[in-house]
C-alpha cells in the first residue's frame, strides 16, 4: 500500500512492456493493465510516519524540549561568545585594548562637551566616577541591542547549514558583551580608585545588578534579533533609538537634578524613573561610588530592575522561540 495525498492517486503498472527493436514486426503489445491504490488520509499518513519515526524538518520543539537543547549547547554558546571577542579587534594594530579604550573614549568626549561646556558636572559630586560608570554600563546595554540585531542576519549560513535552537546565537553575543564589560571593568575600578573611591562593602552589590542587567539585555536582545530577521530595516532604525534612549537614561547627568520640581510632567518622570537603563545605571553608582552609597538608595529601585529582568529575560526569550522554525528561510 503507498501512501499518497488525498487528492491525488497513484498509478502502478502490474507489469512492463518488453521494448520494441527494430527487428520486431507485428503489432504493438497491449498496455498492461494499472493497479488504482486507494488513498490515505492525513490522519493515517500522520500515523504512518510516527511509526517510521519521520518528523516535521524544521517544526519547532515545545518550550521544555527547547530550553534543554540549549542547555545541551552550552558548551558552544561559551566558545561562540569567546571567539567573537577575540575576533572583534583581531585587525587592530592594538587589539583587545580597543575593549577598553572605547568607552574610555567616549566618556572623555562626554566629559568636555557636558560636563565642562554644559556644566552637568555642578549638580553631581564626583563626577567623573559618576561618569565612567555611567558610560561603561550603558555601553553594555547598548551593545548588546545591537549585536541582538545581526544575530540572525549576520549569520544566516550558519543558521541554514546547521540545526541548532536558533537561541543561542543572540545568547552568545549577549554574552560576548559581557564578557568585554567584565574585561573593562578592570580599567573602571582604576579610575574609581583614582579618584578616592575604594573598595566597601557596597561593592558587592554589583554582583546582582550586572546578573540582572545581562538578563534583560539578552531578553531585548532576542527581541530585537526575532524583528530584525524579519526587517533588517530595524539594524538600521536602532542606532537612533539607542542613543534618544542614552539621553533619556542619565548617562552625562544627574536625573535627580532634572526631575526636581514640577518642571517634568509627572508621567514624564514615573517613566523617567522606571527607565530600565537609568536603574541599571543607579544601581551601580549606588554600589561602587561613595557619594551615591551614603545616600538612601529607594527600595523600590531593586524591584524596579527584578520586574524589567523578569519581563524581558522571560518574554523576549519565549517571543523569540515562538519563531524558532521561520528563522533562516525566505
Amino acid at each position: 500500500m503507498v501512501p499518497v495525498l488525498p487528492s491525488k492517486a497513484i498509478v502502478v503498472s502490474q507489469t512492463t512492456a518488453p521494448p520494441t527493436t527494430p527487428a520486431a514486426t507485428g503489432p504493438a503489445p497491449a498496455p498492461a493493465p494499472a493497479l488504482l491504490l486507494p488513498l490515505h488520509g492525513p490522519g493515517e499518513l500522520a500515523a504512518l510516519a510516527a511509526r517510521h519515526g519521520l518528523t516535521v524538518s524544521g517544526a519547532r520543539p515545545t518550550l521544555g524540549a527547547y530550553v534543554r537543547q540549549l542547555w545541551g549547547r552550552r558548551h558552544f554558546i561559551t566558545a561562540f561568545a569567546t571567539a567573537k571577542l577575540t575576533a572583534q579587534y583581531s585587525q587592530a594594530k592594538l587589539g583587545q585594548i580597543w575593549q577598553i579604550m572605547t568607552p574610555l573614549l567616549n566618556a572623555t568626549v562626554y566629559f568636555f562637551i557636558f560636563g565642562v561646556l554644559m556644566n552637568t558636572k555642578k549638580n553631581v559630586e564626583d563626577f567623573v566616577p559618576f561618569l565612567v560608570t555611567g558610560v561603561f554600563i550603558w555601553t553594555f546595554t547598548s551593545n548588546s541591542i545591537t549585536a541582538g540585531t545581526r544575530a540572525i542576519s549576520g549569520n544566516l549560513g550558519l543558521v541554514r547549514a546547521l540545526h541548532f535552537p536558533r537561541a543561542s546565537l543572540p545568547i552568545a553575543l549577549a554574552l560576548q558583551q559581557l564578557q568585554q564589560l567584565l574585561f573593562s571593568l578592570g580599567a573602571l575600578v582604576l579610575i574609581l580608585l583614582g579618584f578616592g573611591q575604594f573598595p566597601r562593602p557596597s561593592w558587592l552589590l554589583a554582583v546582582p545588578a550586572l546578573f540582572l542587567q545581562a538578563v534583560f539585555n539578552t531578553g531585548v536582545s532576542m527581541v530585537v534579533a526575532r524583528l530584525a530577521a524579519r526587517t533588517p530595516d530595524i539594524a538600521q532604525l536602532t542606532p537612533f533609538v539607542l542613543r534618544t534612549w542614552m539621553y533619556a537614561s542619565g548617562v552625562m547627568w544627574s536625573m535627580d537634578a532634572l526631575l526636581t520640581g514640577d518642571r517634568v510632567p509627572h508621567l514624564v518622570k514615573l517613566a523617567l524613573e522606571c527607565n530600565p537603563a537609568a536603574v541599571f545605571i543607579d544601581l551601580m553608582r549606588f554600589a561602587l561610588i561613595d557619594s551615591f552609597s551614603r545616600a538612601q538608595l529607594p527600595p523600590h529601585v531593586w524591584a524596579i530592575a527584578t520586574v524589567w529582568a523578569l519581563v524581558c529575560g522571560v518574554g523576549g526569550f519565549v517571543y523569540f522561540w515562538q519563531a524558532e522554525e521561520r528563522y533562516g528561510r525566505g
